[in-house]
This record gives C-alpha cells, sequence and structure tokens, in this order.
C-alpha cells in the first residue's frame, strides 16, 4: 500500500529527479544540449551561421521600413518586422543578441569552455554584421523611394547622446531579445515560437529599443542612402549599444534562469566532470 502512495505521488509530482517541474527539466535539457551544439561548431559554420541571420533580420527591416513609410507608424511596421525574427526560428540561423541565454547555460553546465563562447560571439556578430551591410546595399538600390525613411529611421540612433535614457533603451532591448529566447526555448511548438517572435519584434521594434543589429542595420541602409551622418556617427553609438544589450541580457534574464537551474547546473557539471 506504501509502494503505491508512493507511485501515486511521484506521478503527480512529475519524473523530474528533483523539485524541478518536469517542463522547466526539459528546457533546461534542451538548452543544453543546443547550447552545446552551437559552442562546438567550426568557425566557418559560426560565420556562415551568422552572415545567412545578419541576411534574415535585414529582410525584416526592408519590410519595416516598407510599412513605416505607408503607415508612419513604428508600431505596425514594427510588427512587420517580425518576419525577421520568424525568419531566424524557422531557418535556424544565429543573431548575435540571441547567443546569450543559451550558450552561456551551456558553458555553466560545463559542456563547453568560455573561449568557445568568445567564438561565437565575435563570429555571430561579424556574420550579421556583414550579411546585414551587404543586403541593406541591396534594399537602397532596389527600392529608392525607401531612402528618406531609411535616414529618418537612423537618425533616432545615431543622433542619440549616451544618457540615462540611450542606456536604458539598450539595456531593456538586451532583456527583451533574451527573453524571446527564453520564451522560445520553454516551447517545443512552432506556432508558440513564432508568437514569441511576433511578441519580440513588436517590442523591440516598435518601441525603438537600441537593438545593437537590428538598429545598425538601418544605420547601413541609411549611409548607403547618403546619410548625412557617418560610419564614426554608427560606432559612437554601437559599442555602448553592445555592452548595454549584453549586460541586459546577461545579468537579468539570463542570471536568473541559472539561479533557478542551480541544482540542474550541478547535476549537469557532475555528469560532464567540470
Amino acid at each position: 500500500m506504501a509502494a503505491h502512495d508512493q507511485a501515486e505521488a511521484r506521478s503527480e509530482l512529475g519524473d523530474s529527479e528533483g523539485p524541478q517541474e518536469d517542463q522547466l527539466q526539459e528546457a533546461f535539457d534542451t538548452i543544453v544540449s543546443e547550447g552545446a551544439q552551437r559552442l562546438h561548431r567550426t568557425w566557418r559554420e559560426v560565420l556562415t551561421t551568422g552572415l545567412a541571420g545578419g541576411i534574415e533580420v535585414a529582410t525584416g527591416v526592408l519590410v519595416l521600413f516598407a510599412v513605416y513609410a505607408e503607415t508612419g507608424s513604428h508600431l505596425l511596421a514594427g510588427l512587420a518586422f517580425s518576419v525577421g525574427f520568424i525568419a531566424l526560428v524557422l531557418a535556424r540561423s544565429e543573431l548575435f543578441t540571441e547567443g546569450f541565454l543559451v550558450p552561456v547555460t551551456a558553458v555553466a553546465a560545463g559542456r563547453a569552455s568560455t573561449a568557445q563562447l568568445g567564438k561565437l560571439w565575435a563570429g555571430t556578430l561579424l556574420g550579421n554584421l556583414v550579411g546585414g551591410w551587404l543586403f541593406m546595399w541591396l534594399v537602397v538600390q532596389a527600392f529608392p523611394d525607401l531612402h528618406a525613411t531609411a535616414v529618418e529611421s537612423a537618425v533616432h540612433f545615431v543622433d542619440s547622446p549616451l544618457d540615462l535614457q540611450s542606456a536604458s533603451l539598450a539595456f531593456l532591448a538586451g532583456i527583451a531579445i533574451t527573453l524571446m529566447t527564453r520564451m522560445q526555448h520553454g516551447t517545443t511548438s512552432d506556432v508558440a515560437k513564432i508568437v514569441a517572435a511576433v511578441a519580440g519584434a513588436l517590442v523591440l521594434a516598435g518601441l525603438q529599443l537600441y537593438h545593437s543589429i537590428l538598429d545598425s542595420l538601418i544605420v547601413f541602409a541609411a549611409l548607403h542612402a547618403g546619410a548625412p551622418f557617418g560610419y564614426g556617427d554608427w560606432a559612437a553609438w554601437f559599442w555602448y549599444t553592445t555592452l548595454l544589450n549584453m549586460a541586459g541580457g546577461l545579468f537579468v534574464v539570463t542570471l536568473l534562469r541559472l539561479v533557478r537551474s542551480k541544482d540542474m547546473l550541478q547535476r549537469e557539471r557532475a555528469d560532464a566532470g567540470a
């Protein structure tokens, strides 16, 4: 009778060995497995995946320009930009700012090294920027009617001073994109992942948060279109935006997830011999 009661209680509690819920354990296992695979890629794989990611995000920027030019609404343009994030999900490409939660968790679990994490970040960032720069050149050549829209959109970023508001917008962008990643890894449903992508696009692009990759592509389009500013102005905005994106993603969403998963991390590190 006691054995039956224990079995029934175990059924109610779930299959996890620890106190964590089954769904959290499954999401953790998925994150560690995917993160380890991404971190063990070669330089060629990292760069080409990042290049594809930049092109896919740039596709979203093209639609963002088109919708904003027609409507003048940043919120509608943000929804339209979700095309880029949906492409990332379905094509399984790589975006630099999506590399905070998943790879960092794999490193914390002892499944990869910090050097591999640095390679992933550097290669993906470079690939995103190069792919996006090239695609935005094509956009500017193909759609001359969008030149003014590109310049107007870019001025919002390059003309902003480094103050508390700018820092907050960049920090919030890091939180938002990492939260989107967390939501997508909390489900196996492609429909739910697409919903998360649309929500993330609305927050990031619709509210004009400072996102290092997305907004760099907007600036690149403006530069190709003959904007009244240069690459130095972009770099002056880009360096602090990138660091604050990382801070928001790592020190809020990722850190909270690691603390929540402490027991699972310890078991994973023991299994890995770390």
